[in-house]
This record gives structure tokens, C-alpha cells and sequence, in this order.
């Protein structure tokens, strides 16, 4: 809303600049965005009287005028305008004047006769949209006064941004009340004399829907004189709120919704039939408003209506059928009061947002009605004449128009504002806001809303009233003491965010996936467990949760081959959930969720280059990627695989992974089937990980280094193709001995030479002591032993 600091100063006057007056109102919880000059910058620009005027006697549009301007005595200036003439006053520009824009009014010869400054419109000094012809000040506008003093032009529009909540505020009225309160001021509202009626003319109303119209005020002012000029001082007032001035009638109604925020409308008398009718619009209703719309009207519309048609729109916009003109002289005065939740929401429905709807949206003072009637009246009265009627009224029960009462503790305030505020500041604070004191006791008060306070229902509301009126500055400051205790950091435990960060390490990029699937690929993935189904899904293709986050993973590979990404290396970590066999045994419905680490790669080992082309990924990258996330808990000498199964795996190329001796994931190559039913071009590789099995971590322990030789010794062994290569380690090691300090397998071999069922399997072992250099007889006792040990475990043969 948009305050004119010299209007706001007429009800409330405080010692402020006006930059200090935006910075208290601010505090105060009504947020100021700007200041803003109500004028450009012009000057020499004074109040001009036409004393004489007479054609140009080489034009026909121009006529020579003679103006009394600053010094009395009348200069010559050239004027075109058509409605220039004899004893007008308006604005005169004179020579040596400056206008918006920096245009500097010079002495000219306009068809050979000389001009000596300018006459002014509304659009030439930016004070107006009028451009038809030369702004017509008021008859007794003191002739030569400076244009900027006679319109208080040197001001400025205060543009305060309100919360929904504060729509007390949507008027000068109410920022002069908050202003009065935050400076121990009083109010000094506009005097003026409530018009005595001098007719008995009163119209019918009927409520029919009193949830939303308790309250209904009207007033009959025949004989206005609708030609009556809107005076200068409300055009201007209503232009540095940002409305444009139309006629007396309508300028008086925004006039009056600005000064005390009471929306109002006028209705031409002629134009109703009956009585008026404050109902929901009916099936089939229409509407032209005043804006030119034609609007359907839903059954939910609340409307203003007579005994043959809807007339308003009710708290948004009045109809063009009945609206005041030209030709009006009877009109009807309303001012009601609505429900905020009757008219929130339709004005957007419709397409509108007008000022009234921004009022009663929020909440109009149910107790204001008729004071704004009584304004209206005496304006127009004052201004266009006209003969009043009485006020007539209908009026229902309703929740919204009863007395609010709140209760306020003392012992809250202190616990809420972090100090015991005297007494004697609570109630000046309150009371100063408009509250009453109904009761006082040892807990506290009992406190009476005002009708204008909408937003004062609970404790806490005045609790915060308490403290942006007292100073949000002043508010005591308290350190806060605590005592904490640092957590204890080991290297023992591993992060997730550790888990991830080495999985991006290795090229792999994370997915952030739902927890629930499409219940086919569920189906396809994992058909031996039974999902579970959610009640409510988003849609039909998130039916399930998932049992494994490979699910969601496949379905993340697919989207990015839909765009071509041809290489794709994915991780997720989350949870998974899979049915509790021991709850359902015992007959109780549970699920168990698990968290857990998955990934997936698909397409060419390196990223394109022209080092030459890369070779498709394999079994063995997914596994290196695998110990080397294992490598970062030092955990690697505990680390296994077996063949194993899974669902979604070929069951040629699936390992279990063991950490000791337990499963905690699986790795391997796509299941064909899944594969094809996938439309999968390539094969893709992919392992799921229980998160527990990477959560802890062996701490490093420093080892002696041995300072005698090594000797390394080769051997090759013929096997069953059964026998798998961590069956023979896992025997070389325990077969060993204490020298026995490195093992590797170096070689492979199948083919010519070799039983088809059988294969070579060549180990490179390396042995040293600490204490000694090693003897030939301790390396061959070693590897006799070895040797011993597989022939008897494996039926191995030397090669």
C-alpha cells in the first residue's frame, strides 16, 4: 500500500525524517520497499490565470492568451490547447522553467507572435493521465503561488509491503494508529459533521447468505450533481496511492477505502429493481462488470443482487448495468461487511484482483460499516450536494462479529521474551493498540480483541505484539551456555559420505532413485518376493517398494541410453525392502529395510580418445571396483568370492562377496532374459553391498620392515576346473608357514596338454624372515608342505 507521508501526517506527526519514519514502521513488522518522490523534479511552474484571450491571427488552433503569473501583471503566451479561455486558472510554466525531463520553457515566436513561457496539461508535468488540455486548478488557487507548494508536491508516497495477516493496516487509518503507537502519540482523525437526513428514503435488504454477509449497510443520496469536478486535493491524493480520479461518486468510495480501508461501491438508484438481495450467484447467472468482462458466475460466487438480476460481484467488482454515470442523480451507498474465506481464492478465478477483494480477503473491520457510510456521505454531500436518507442496515449473527478475548500470562512472558517486562508496559503497550483490559489476576489478563485486529486469536499473538512495539532492539540480550561434548571421531567407523566419495573416484556418478518401482520390472526383477504395495502411489508405474536397488538402477540406465549416453557408470545408496520372515511366521505384518550400496556399468571401459578405442567393460572391472571400496576399511585379507545365484544375474557370472566368511553382496554380469526383456544392447555389470559391511574399518598398525633377502618361488599346479583359485590360496596360505609372506596367481591355463576337466594353475610365492636370512632348507620344507597340502586337499598334480 502506498502512504502519502503529508496525508499520514495529518492524523499522526511525529519528530521523524521521513527516512526515520520507514526505518521505525519496518521495525515494527510493516516492511517499507521504498520511498518514492510524488512528483518528478520541476520547477518554475506557478498558479496562471487566463485574464484575456483572442485568436492567433495566423493559426487557427492557436489562440494568444494574457496570464497572471508570479509578478501580477499579465504576459503573453501562445496556447493550442481547446479548452483554453477567459478566467480558468492552471498551471503556467514561465520562461526560465524547467519540466520533467529537463525541458527548459524559453522565450519563442510561434507564427510570428511572441510567447513568454507555457501553459501546462497533467501529462506534461507527469501529475496525470489527462492530455486533452490544460489542467484546470480549483477557481480560488492563489494566483503565482509555486505549483509544487499549492499541490504539496515536495512529499513523498511511503510504499509499505503488508503480510497477509495485517490488514488493519490497509489504509492511512491504520498506519497512523501503528505510527501513534510506536511514538506515544494520539490519533487526530478529520473532524466532520454527520449529515441529518432530510428524507425518510430507505431500500429493503436481505441476507440470504449470512455465513458470508452478516453485515449490510446502505444509505440513498438523491439529487447529486454528478458534473461536480472531483476537488484537486482528493484527485491528488487518490493519484499518490496509484488510483486515477473517474468522477465525484467513485473518487469518494476510493477516497474513503484509502482513509479508514472500508471497500464500498455505489449503486445508480434508477437502475434496481426491488429490493437489494446479498445471496450465491445462481446456475446459469452472468455478469458484465465494470471493467468491460463478462463473467459466468459459479455457485459458490457471492453476489450483490436486486429482485431480477445479480448487480455485483460482492467484495470484487460492481456491474456495468448498474453502475453510476453521467445521467445519475439517485444513488445507493453500500458498505458491508464480508467474510474473508467467501471472497478468497474467487477474485483469481475470475482474472481480477481489485482493491477491495485485497481487503476483504485478508479481513475489513466488522465494526466499520457505518462510520464510512457517514464519511462518504458528507463528501459527497459537501462536494456535489444531494439530499440524504436515513442509514438502513441488515445485520445476522455471526462467529466473526462477536467480542474476541485472549488471555495473557505474565509467566509466559518471560519465558517467551527472555524477561519479565513490568506490569505497568504491558498494559500502556495494549492498551495503546486498542486493546481492553477485562480482568486482571495474579496469572495475568484477560484482554478484549478490537474488530479491526483480525489477527489476534492466541497467546502468542500478543506476545508478539509485546515485542515489536516495545523494540525488537530492545529486547534484552542473553549468551547461550551450554555444555557440549565433542563426539568422539574414530577411524574405525566409515562414513557413507566416504563411500561415496571413493565411488566417484572411480568414475561412477551417483543416482538419487525413488523407493518405489514399477511393479512389472519389480516383477521381472525379483519374482520370488512378494513387494510391497503402496496404499496411495504417485502413479501407476510407482506401485511397489523396491526389494533391491538394482530395480531402480536399471531403471536409471535405461533413461540414459534413451539419450545417448553409451557409457554409464552408476551408485546408489539407500534402502531396500524385502518382507521380515520372522514376523510373518509369528503372524505379524512387517517389513524389513535394509540399507545398502549398489552400482552399475555398462558400455566402454575408458571414456572416448584418441589413445585408440577402448574395450567394452567386463566381470573383472566391476570386481576391482568392488576391492578396491573394501581397500578403504583395510579389510581386503578378510575379503572372498564364490560362485554364486541371483535373480537378476547370468548364473556363469555371478559371485557371492564373503566378508569374513559371511555374504554381505553379489556381483556379476545382467541375466540374459533380464537383458532382453530390458532391450539392453550390451551386457551390463553391476553389484549390491550391504552399507554395514563398509561401515567399519581395521585401524593401521604399523608392521617391522624385514631387512634380510626375499626368495621367490614359482609353482604350477594341475587342478580339477572346479577347484576355485581362492580354495588354492586360501590352502597355500594355511599350509605356508610363518615365511610364507606374499601369494599371487600369475597364470591361467586350459588347452593342449591338459585333461579337458583340469587346468594349470601357476602361483608365484614369496618368503622372508625378519630376524634372519632364510636357509634352502627352510624355503623346500615349506614347500613340501604345500605341495602336500594340495595334492592331498585337491588331488593337485605338479606340472
Amino acid at each position: 500500500m502506498k502512504v502519502s507521508e503529508s496525508w499520514l501526517r495529518e492524523w499522526v506527526n511525529p519528530s521523524l525524517t521521513s527516512d526515520e519514519l520507514a526505518a521505525q514502521i519496518t521495525m515494527a513488522g510493516l516492511e517499507v520497499d521504498a520511498i518514492e518522490p510524488v512528483a518528478e523534479v520541476f520547477s518554475g511552474v506557478v498558479v496562471g490565470e487566463i485574464v484575456a484571450i483572442e485568436q492567433h491571427p495566423d493559426a487557427d488552433k492557436l489562440r494568444v492568451c494574457q496570464v497572471k503569473g508570479q509578478d501580477g501583471s499579465p504576459v503573453q503566451v501562445v496556447c493550442g490547447a481547446p479548452n483554453a479561455r477567459k478566467g480558468i486558472k492552471i498551471p503556467f510554466a514561465t520562461v526560465g522553467a524547467v519540466l520533467p525531463g529537463n525541458f527548459k520553457i524559453k522565450k519563442a515566436k510561434l507564427r510570428g507572435v511572441e510567447s513568454f513561457g507555457m501553459l501546462c496539461a497533467q501529462t506534461e508535468l507527469k501529475l496525470g493521465e489527462d492530455d486533452d488540455g490544460l489542467w484546470e486548478l480549483a477557481l480560488d488557487a492563489p494566483v503565482g503561488e509555486d505549483l509544487r507548494d499549492y499541490l504539496s508536491l515536495n512529499d513523498v508516497a511511503i510504499d509499505v509491503d503488508l503480510t497477509p495477516n495485517r490488514s488493519d493496516c490497509l489504509s492511512i487509518k491504520g498506519i497512523a494508529r501503528e505510527v501513534a503507537v510506536l511514538n506515544r502519540l494520539a490519533v487526530t482523525a478529520p473532524q466532520y459533521d454527520m449529515v441529518t437526513p432530510v428524507n425518510n428514503d430507505t431500500f429493503s435488504v436481505k441476507l440470504s447468505a449470512t455465513d458470508a454477509c452478516p453485515r449490510y449497510v446502505g444509505r440513498i443520496i438523491k439529487n447529486v450533481d454528478h458534473a461536480k469536478p472531483t476537488p484537486l486535493w482528493m484527485q491528488e491524493r487518490l493519484r499518490r496511492a496509484g488510483l486515477n480520479s473517474k468522477d465525484i461518486v467513485v473518487d469518494t468510495t476510493n477516497y474513503v477505502l484509502l482513509e479508514m480501508g472500508q471497500p464500498m461501491h455505489a449503486f445508480d438508484l434508477a437502475k434496481l429493481s426491488g429490493g437489494i438481495d446479498v445471496r450465491y450467484a445462481k446456475q446459469g447467472e452472468s455478469l458484465e462488470l465494470l471493467n468491460g468482462q463478462t463473467v459466468e458466475l459459479d455457485s459458490d460466487t457471492l453476489v450483490i443482487a436486486d429482485a431480477e438480476k445479480p448487480l455485483a460481484m460482492a467484495g470484487i467488482m460492481g456491474g456495468q448495468a448498474s453502475a453510476v454515470s453521467e445521467s445519475t442523480k439517485d444513488i445507493l451507498l453500500e458498505s458491508a461487511f464480508f467474510a474473508p474465506t467467501a471472497i478468497a481464492g474467487r477474485s483469481r478465478r475470475y482474472g481480477l484482483h481489485t482493491d477491495s477483494s485485497h481487503r476483504f480477503e485478508r479481513g475489513v473491520d466488522y465494526a466499520l460499516q457505518e462510520e464510512a457510510i457517514e464519511r462518504a456521505t458528507q463528501l459527497i454531500v459537501s462536494i456535489a450536494g444531494g439530499e440524504s436518507g436515513p442509514l438502513f442496515s441488515a445485520e445476522a449473527e455471526h462467529e466473526l462479529l462477536k467480542t474476541r478475548t485472549v488471555n495473557l500470562r505474565r509467566a509466559r512472558i518471560e519465558k517467551n521474551l527472555g524477561f519479565a517486562m513490568p506490569d505497568s508496559e504491558v498494559v500502556d503497550i495494549l492498551t495503546r493498540l486498542g486493546l481492553t483490559v477485562l480482568d486482571e489476576t495474579p496469572e495475568g489478563w484477560s484482554l478484549s480483541i478490537p474488530s479491526y485486529r483480525f489477527d489476534i486469536s492466541i497467546e502468542a499473538d500478543l506476545m508478539e505484539e509485546l515485542a515489536r512495539v516495545y523494540g525488537y532492539n530492545n529486547l534484552p540480550t542473553t549468551d547461550l551456555k551450554m555444555s557440549i561434548s565433542l563426539p568422539r571421531h574414530t577411524e574405525a567407523v566409515i562414513g557413507i559420505q566416504a563411500i561415496k566419495s571413493h565411488l566417484v573416484s572411480r568414475d561412477y556418478q551417483e543416482a538419487v532413485c525413488y523407493s518405489f518401482v514399477e511393479p512389472e520390472l519389480q516383477a521381472l526383477m525379483d519374482p520370488s518376493v512378494e513387494a510391497v504395495k503402496l496404499q496411495n502411489p504417485i502413479s501407476a508405474d510407482m506401485a511397489v517398494m523396491r526389494t533391491s536397488l538394482l530395480q531402480s538402477l536399471v531403471g536409471a540406465l535405461q533413461h540414459n541410453l534413451n539419450r545417448q549416453q553409451t557409457r554409464v557408470r552408476l551408485f546408489e545408496t539407500g534402502l531396500r525392502f524385502v518382507p521380515d520372515s520372522n514376523a510373518k511366521a509369528q503372524g505379524i505384518a512387517s517389513v524389513k529395510q535394509q540399507a545398502m550400496v549398489a552400482g552399475l556399468i555398462y558400455g566402454p571401459r575408458q571414456d572416448e580418445s584418441w589413445m585408440g578405442k577402448s574395450e567394452k567393460v567386463d566381470f573383472y572391472d566391476l570386481k576391482g571396483d568392488i576391492e578396491s571400496l573394501f581397500a578403504i576399511t583395510r579389510l581386503t585379507d578378510e575379503l572372498s568370492y564364490s560362485p554364486a545365484e541371483h535373480p537378476v544375474m547370468h548364473p556363469g557370472q555371478t559371485a557371492a562377496i564373503h566378508l569374513n566368511g559371511q555374504v554381505v553382496g553379489y556381483l556379476g554380469a545382467i541375466h540374459p532374459q533380464l537383458q532382453k526383456a530390458l532391450s539392453l544392447p550390451q551386457t551390463a555389470f553391476m553389484f549390491e553391498i550391504e552399507q554395514s559391511a563398509l561401515g567399519s574399518a581395521v585401524l593401521p598398525r604399523f608392521a617391522p620392515l624385514s631387512k634380510f633377502p626375499e626368495v621367490r618361488r614359482d609353482l604350477a599346479v594341475v587342478v580339477d576346473q572346479t577347484i576355485t583359485s581362492q580354495q588354492l590360496l586360501d590352502e597355500v596360505k594355511a599350509a605356508g608357514g610363518e615365511f610364507l609372506s606374499n601369494l599371487k596367481i600369475f597364470d591361467v591355463y586350459v588347452g593342449e596338454g591338459i585333461d579337458s576337466h583340469r587346468k594349470s594353475v601357476a602361483l608365484g610365492l614369496t618368503f622372508q624372515a625378519l630376524s634372519r636370512t632364510l636357509a634352502e632348507d627352510d624355503i623346500n620344507q615349506a614347500m613340501d608342505a604345500i605341495i602336500k597340502a594340495l595334492t592331498q586337499s585337491f588331488n593337485a598334480e605338479l606340472r
